[in-house]
């Protein structure tokens, strides 16, 4: 008696949660990135291997055009690509940003954590490195980046994200030169949800191995080199296999300042519940830019996972989508935005 009454002791003492493993969740309706991972996982795949094939069909399924070629023209109508893949058991990452010509962002991303001692690798260099990996070369401009690239010049290129400079940008085209003085000043954001809708995606398995990635073509008219948050480790993502997984969408430049989706990773390993501490995270960036646009998503080693969101107009509820053993198929989850 005594002995039955110990193991049931023990027993309510072990986590819960374990029977939602393994587990695939990833920002935004993106439906087909999480079967095509949920089938990796189930296929016997690793969950590294999980993440770059959900990412990599967003990619050439160009997501809500704002993953992969074909969207997010830059100043000079370039479209170029972000992302990042990282592995929770050794703490190894990958990533590329301003990748050129290569339509497999994520895919190089691995290649840079599997065939370098790097961490990240940038612009043309990064092209040339994925060429000489056996990347295919193309075109990544479309019909579609093309007449936004051409409005968007007939518009006399509004909007942008020059400041301080002349002429005056809220006005004219380029190009730019600083002004002589100017003031300190916050300028607006464009809170444009379609601008920048980065997929970020989390993978555990039932043996409590943890990956997590993004891919991204970045904020539409950027400046030509500009990086946001996606392929920056800690900000777009992160991951350890002890204590879970996050990663961001939404203003990257911006939230890259504030490392949510690391900060939220040591929330959980420190005993907070994963929406606690995606709110947390999303609570220090609201507190020096209050009308940011911006998402994350959070997953701890049991499988409980959670969202959340910053309220701004256009932006009231965030979707995202899980699969995981009590579902068998990807589901389109929502979280109010606070």
């Amino acid at each position: 008696m005594f002995t039955f009454l110990l193991i049931c002791t023990l027993t309510s003492l072990l986590p819960l949660g374990h029977a939602s493993l393994p587990l695939v969740i990833n920002t935004w309706p993106f439906k087909n990135a999480t079967a095509a991972a949920w089938s990796a996982l189930q296929s016997g795949g690793s969950v590294l291997d999980a993440v770059e094939r959900g990412c990599a069909r967003c990619e050439m399924e160009q997501c809500d055009g704002s993953v992969g070629y074909g969207g997010s023209p830059d100043e000079s109508g370039e479209t170029t690509l972000d992302a990042l893949i990282m592995n929770g058991d050794t703490m190894e990452v990958g990533a590329v940003a301003d990748l050129r010509r290569i339509k497999n962002a994520i895919g190089v991303a691995r290649a840079v954590m599997e065939h370098t001692e790097h961490t990240l690798l940038v612009g043309e260099s990064a092209s040339v490195f994925a060429e000489n990996m056996g990347f295919i070369a193309e075109d990544l401009t479309t019909n579609k980046s093309v007449n936004i690239f051409s409005e968007w010049l007939k518009g006399s290129c509004q909007p942008n994200y020059r400041k301080n400079v002349s002429p005056d940008p809220s006005k004219s085209c380029g190009p730019y030169r600083p002004k002589a003085t100017w003031k300190q000043s916050k300028r607006a954001r464009h809170a444009n949800i379609h601008a920048h809708d980065t997929i970020g995606m989390i993978a555990l398995d039932r043996d409590g191995h943890v990956a997590a990635g993004t891919s991204t073509n970045g904020l539409t008219h950027k400046v030509p080199g500009r990086v946001g948050d996606s392929p920056i480790v800690g900000a777009g993502a992160y991951v350890d296999s002890l204590a879970g997984g996050a990663a961001a969408t939404g203003d990257g430049d911006v939230m890259m300042r504030f490392l949510p989706s690391y900060l939220a990773v040591e929330l959980m390993r420190a005993g907070v519940d994963p929406s606690a501490a995606c709110k947390s995270a999303i609570s220090r960036i609201k507190r020096h830019y209050s009308e940011f646009f911006g998402a994350i998503i959070c997953a701890n080693t049991t499988g409980h996972y959670g969202a959340a969101c910053n309220k701004i107009p256009g932006l009231t509820k965030f979707h995202f989508m899980v699969a995981n053993s009590e579902t068998n198929t990807p589901v389109l989850k929502s979280v109010d935005c606070f």
